[in-house]
């Protein structure tokens, strides 16, 4: 039986491991995120494909296995792995993504590069995911594409499979129009965009940047347009829209478009604070902090996340308030990205230096002003750090919607705590009740911070509490079930979110 479900994501939906000499496949590490939600819905049609891609040498390549089953699922749910040599995989995602699209989808133009991608090979493993996702595949099967590493896939798909469904959601911010068109490649990604049947975005400012892009590179005409949904902001922060465009036409087709931001795991989250090993886990942060006002910031390093700017922030704040030095303690917890992304370096040098500067000129016997960790911590470990802290600090300079801040809200249950959100991350339009701020005038970066550590205790519940029932009202299964029903498809799970 053909699939009538096929999910086009960049990672195997399971972590493959060595074991007494043998490969097997465990459930992925990370117990919160898209990826359980999407294996859910997998795991649930009638028939369905997963296509990821798998690196492999020259000598695996010649007996690879492309198609697999997964363990307790059966014959239903095949996982098709797209072979990829090393350079193949350093050229389409360390360089061409990561190097050249990257820094264009979050505004950052000076750090783009030309002269070192490869156009020629990110084109090929599109087409190899494409026909790779065509293979066993009903010809009026739902196609549900995953990010700008697959930017190409619908038009190969719709050239091989004319009558299928095909729904793309775009992970990233989508930039303005003046920088999208950067991109030497822009006319073949939008003709590509525009094969699908609905394009998803985060909030409907990345809808309104891509229609002002596809227009001005594409005869297409706005036949849907309608005010913003009651769960987004609509005026007054720097990613506010008052109105979103829903609809398309491009010669003889219609695109659907809409913004629905991807959702945390209320339940997931709460069942992990419950645990009896997570509550120990807090009374000892706590008894270690001895009173001590508790920040978080956490993220990956990214020059994209804001993370020096917000320790240059603490620095000036440990100078302007020395009151209180020994009173506050910031824990940054900064997951590095994977080995060969030399785009990254700079920025992990720069933060480590900015924590040890500040340790340098502030620190203590008895006091540690920044504890900056590298390595990852275990997810638990970060729930209890949300747990315990005062306030979380999260002010990327652009990020297309940021999970981190929602699940700090879960975990501190709507109760005491102060979330600083920048106004440049996705999720700030459906968080007003954050303390919003922009990352790049230090003025009004010192004012949030100012302002979150003086907030009275019934002010922080307020706002946490309204803030908790925003997230609850549009979680991660929410999500799924939003893009499933808007692509027409048949294999919706639950009923979709009264917003």
């Amino acid at each position: 039986m053909n699939s009538s479900l096929v999910i086009l994501y960049h990672r195997e939906p399971y972590d493959e491991v060595r074991e007494n000499g043998k490969t097997v496949y465990r459930e992925k590490k990370s117990p919160n995120g898209i990826l359980p939600t999407l294996k859910s819905f997998f795991a649930d049609a009638e028939q369905s494909t997963w296509v990821a891609w798998k690196q492999v040498t020259p000598k695996q390549k010649e007996d690879f296995q492309e198609k697999m089953s997964i363990d307790g699922l059966g014959d239903r749910c095949t996982v098709r792995r797209v072979p990829l040599t090393a350079d193949q995989v350093k050229n389409f995602y360390h360089i061409t993504s990561k190097e050249a699209f990257w820094p264009i989808l979050h505004s950052f133009p000076w750090q783009f590069t030309y002269d070192s991608s490869d156009w020629e090979n990110f084109k090929r493993i599109n087409e190899m995911f494409a026909t790779a996702a065509c293979e066993d595949a009903d010809d009026d099967a739902l196609f549900w594409v995953h990010d700008y590493n697959l930017w190409l896939a619908p038009l190969y798909i719709r050239q091989l499979k004319p009558n299928a469904k095909i729904a793309f959601f775009h992970h990233t911010p989508f930039p303005s129009v003046d920088i999208f068109n950067i991109l030497p490649w822009r006319e073949a990604i939008v003709e590509s965009l525009l094969a699908c049947d609905l394009c998803g975005f985060h909030i409907p400012r990345y809808v309104e940047n891509f229609v002002a892009v596809a227009r001005s590179l594409k005869p297409v005409e706005i036949t849907r347009r309608v005010p913003v949904d009651q769960a987004f902001t609509p005026y007054g922060t720097a990613l506010a829209e008052p109105e979103c465009t829903t609809q398309l036409r491009y010669g003889d087709r219609l695109i659907n478009l809409d913004a629905f931001p991807v959702g945390t795991n209320p339940a997931n989250i709460r069942a992990i604070v419950a645990k009896e090993s997570v509550q120990q886990k807090i009374s000892e942060i706590k008894r270690d902090l001895d009173g001590k006002k508790l920040i978080v910031s956490a993220g990956r390093v990214d020059y994209v996340k804001g993370t020096k700017e917000m320790l240059m922030c603490y620095e000036r704040l440990l100078e302007r308030r020395p009151e209180l030095q020994g009173e506050i303690s910031l824990v940054v917890p900064v997951a590095k990205a994977a080995e060969g992304m030399r785009i990254y370096r700079n920025a992990q040098n720069e933060i480590e230096r900015l924590a040890g500067k500040i340790n340098g000129r502030f620190a203590k016997l008895s006091w540690t002003p920044v504890m900056l960790f590298t390595s990852p911590l275990a997810y638990e470990e970060l729930i209890a750090l949300f747990c315990a802290a005062d306030i979380a600090w999260i002010t990327p300079l652009r990020d297309g919607l940021n999970l981190v801040a929602k699940e700090y809200v879960v975990a501190k249950n709507g109760e005491e705590g102060v979330l600083i959100l920048s106004e440049f991350a996705g999720c700030a339009v459906e968080l007003p009740d954050a303390v919003l701020t922009n990352p790049y005038a230090s003025s009004r970066m010192d004012e949030s911070i100012d302002q979150a550590l003086a907030m009275d205790k019934e002010e922080q519940k307020k706002r946490m509490g309204r803030m908790y029932t925003a997230i609850k009202r549009y979680d991660v299964q929410q999500w799924a079930n939003h893009l499933l029903r808007e692509a027409h498809a048949d294999v919706v799970l639950g009923e979709p979110p009264q917003m």
